[in-house]
């Protein structure tokens, strides 16, 4: 990876490296250690190479991650060793990194918000792969201003994304359609795993419960009119080779991959914004982008404009409603 292995800043005896990011120097621990095993390519990647693809994607990640509380999913091993999901923010964390107390059941949970460079780079030293954000912003966490569709292959596998992503594009293709005629923008992004997000930019006026309802209503519709090709079952054993339409992620304290986030696959694969155009590329799978190469994807800005093209909900309900007659 271009850049990772020279990654700016002394390294100790101790196995220390210092590197710049924004306005803080950060000490950046074992930097050779490997955090994804060589694949069948032959290529394997360092905690040095995480940060450095952290500190270059950072400009376009952090407009998708300000004011959001995360889930961090770390690796301290790599990803061969055990996984943690991190919700609470640790006492030992630094007191510059932001932080936002929410309900939860029962009490409070204090979850990490990434609001710099600096943040994203400390992560990246902690063995955070991962990060995955709320769908709605600290200032008002009961109030999401995103909506997500998550297109996941049926058999649920780890293997080669590519046999199962014609059903998750001809999926896309049908759910954008749906949106397009219910007048709401929509934009899809590979995962890195094996599927699509389709995210609908919302004006944040609706609960969870509402969103979620209406994605209910629009997936159930989709499935309704394509019963061979599309279902929402929530069982596998249910779906037999039909792909699911997966909403359950717009729930109060749910979450969902960020854009760019690395994940915890051979290859470091990234989840990556793409345009309507990319989708009709034969080559893309989900796992298309790795640390290697996302920046240049995010350079294109594929989402451009997105954030500020927040829809209400209601309109489209009931054109959703006319639809179903």
């Amino acid at each position: 990876m271009a850049g990772a292995r020279t990654m700016a800043g002394p390294q100790t005896s101790a196995g220390v490296r210092t590197v710049r990011a924004g306005r803080r120097s950060l000490a950046v621990h074992r930097p050779d250690k490997v955090l994804f095993p060589a694949d069948g390519n032959g290529k394997e990647y360092t905690k040095g190479d995480l940060v450095a693809y952290y500190r270059a994607v950072a400009p376009f990640m952090l407009p998708h991650l300000r004011g959001r509380p995360l889930m961090l999913e770390r690796h301290p091993d790599g990803i061969d060793g055990p996984r943690f999901m991190q919700k609470n923010f640790p006492a030992h964390y630094p007191d510059w990194i932001k932080r936002v107390e929410v309900s939860k059941e029962g009490g409070t949970v204090t979850h990490l918000v990434c609001d710099d460079t600096a943040t994203l780079v400390y992560l990246a030293d902690q063995a955070c792969l991962t990060p995955h954000r709320w769908l709605s912003r600290a200032a008002r966490p009961h109030r999401p201003d995103r909506l997500v569709f998550d297109l996941d292959p049926s058999d649920g596998g780890d293997g080669d994304t590519g046999d199962d992503f014609a059903a998750v594009r001809q999926a896309a293709l049908l759910l954008r359609e749906l949106l397009d005629e219910l007048r709401l923008p929509s934009a899809p992004m590979t995962t890195g795993s094996r599927g699509l997000h389709l995210v609908v930019p919302l004006d944040g006026q609706l609960d969870f419960d509402a969103v979620r309802a209406f994605a209910k209503d629009v997936a159930d519709h989709l499935a309704e009119a394509h019963p061979d090709r599309l279902t929402t079952a929530a069982r596998k054993k249910d779906r037999g080779e039909r792909l699911y339409l997966d909403i359950q992620r717009n729930g109060y304290a749910q979450t969902a991959v960020a854009p760019y986030a690395v994940r915890a696959k051979p290859g470091a694969p990234v989840a990556v914004p793409i345009s309507w155009d990319q989708l009709d590329d034969p080559d893309l799978d989900a796992r298309r982008w790795t640390i290697t190469d996302a920046v240049d994807q995010a350079r294109i800005d594929p989402w451009a404009g997105l954030a500020s093209r927040g829809r209400s909900l209601a309109p489209a309900g009931r054109r959703l409603d006319e639809l179903r007659g």
